[in-house]
């Protein structure tokens, strides 16, 4: 039972997967402070009013803070973007770069019969196990 656990704890996903986790937590407190420290500043300077928090109305004696909402929502937005244009569209530009360097010679092919994409050295289709030329 222990040379199983072991296994199971060496295979490459559980280590991908911890280190993911920790990377991405870093990464949120990175992000967390890039919208915390800079761009709330900014957009509180361009609408003057650096916090939302207090904003509240009250019916039939109940308060609601609807102000925390706006923050709220104002952080998602911000937090998208800025992972947007520093994580996600940076990476596309990489990978269509990496693309524009492959040569012709691709390492699959695709299968006649269904479709689905096999090695190039493949003799059967590991998907409808028709035979390939």
């Amino acid at each position: 039972m222990f040379k199983e656990f072991k296994q199971f704890l060496l295979r490459g996903n559980v280590i991908d997967l911890a280190v993911g986790v920790v990377v991405g937590a870093a990464f949120g407190t990175l992000v967390s402070a890039l919208v915390a420290d800079l761009l709330t500043p900014l957009i509180a300077a361009l609408v003057k009013v650096p916090d939302f928090g207090s904003l509240f109305f009250t019916l039939n004696g109940s308060k609601f803070m609807y102000g925390h909402l706006i923050n709220a929502i104002i952080s998602f937005l911000l937090v998208a973007t800025a992972v947007f244009f520093f994580v996600v569209k940076p990476m596309n530009i990489f990978i269509a770069r990496a693309r524009r360097g492959d040569s012709g010679d691709a390492a699959t092919k695709i299968c006649k019969e269904c479709l689905s994409e096999i090695p190039r050295e493949a003799k059967r289709c590991k998907f409808c196990n028709q035979p390939v030329a």
